[in-house]
């Protein structure tokens, strides 16, 4: 809210239009007014282009603002690096998960659940926890969409989180997702062993910058660029991926079992 006041309030004094921002930002008006709002998640690239046309105006710092919004609690600090540093400029992620539907895919009660299983978690932590998941997600709806290809145990499925009605809302939050064309799901076999061993996400980077992945574990997240590990990491994907049903098929199977959440 702070964010999208300031950038009001600045783009008022210099007595620029919304549509005028816009240009400047490389995006639509709507854009703009959805910033304003606070119904908008700002990117990375947009405090960065206000910062270069307000320049600091009245001690402004879109960047800081930025890093505010990203870094409230409800998040531990290394996966904060993870979405602020590398998920934020991704050309294509990978992700796998053997165990839940991805962070990335979640919808909030289906989040809300899982958050509330926490050993001796307060109320109020799960909904820090809750909306700082669906803060994240608001990548997907950046200027320009990266890649984003999900592999699934197809165990996901049914188990059952928070309840029937939960499922069937998000198994049909999946086959919404699914439908942007930057956006694979596909099933995995459960027939497939080697990727028991944990869930991960593999980042392509921009302009020649090293690969980097994250690695769950039951303690913390691991994230990485490290050659030996990222290289681990890809022939795993790789070989999880030859266990994966074609795209059409995978769509088939989650509306199905969406269909027996009822």
């Amino acid at each position: 809210m702070l964010f999208g006041a300031e950038m009001r309030r600045l783009r008022e004094a210099a007595e620029l239009s919304q549509t005028a921002v816009a240009a400047r930002l490389g995006c639509t008006q709507t854009q703009v007014c959805r910033l304003e709002k606070a119904t908008r998640t700002p990117s990375r690239s947009d405090a960065e282009r206000l910062d270069r046309l307000f320049e600091a105006a009245g001690g402004v710092s879109f960047i800081r603002l930025y890093q505010h919004i990203i870094a409230q609690p409800g998040g531990p600090v290394w996966f904060r690096d993870w979405v602020e540093e590398i998920e934020s400029i991704a050309r294509i992620l990978r992700s796998w998960d053997p165990l839940l539907v991805p962070g990335l895919l979640q919808t909030e009660s289906y989040a809300r659940h899982i958050f509330s299983q926490e050993p001796q978690i307060t109320s109020e932590e799960v909904e820090e926890r809750v909306q700082t998941r669906m803060r994240r997600q608001g990548i997907l709806d950046r200027d320009t969409p990266f890649t984003l290809l999900v592999l699934i145990d197809t165990g996901v499925l049914r188990r059952k989180v928070g309840g029937a009605e939960v499922m069937h809302e998000q198994l049909g939050h999946l086959l919404e997702i699914a439908r942007r064309p930057t956006v694979s799901i596909q099933i995995v076999g459960p027939e497939c062993l080697i990727g028991l061993m944990g869930a991960f996400m593999i980042a392509e980077l921009p302009d020649g910058q090293p690969d980097a992945i994250h690695v769950d574990s039951s303690a913390e997240g691991h994230v990485t660029t490290d050659r030996d590990s990222v290289t681990a990491i890809w022939k795993r994907y790789e070989a999880i991926r030859l266990w994966a049903y074609p795209e059409h098929m995978s769509l088939k199977m989650i509306e199905d079992v969406r269909r027996e959440w009822i």
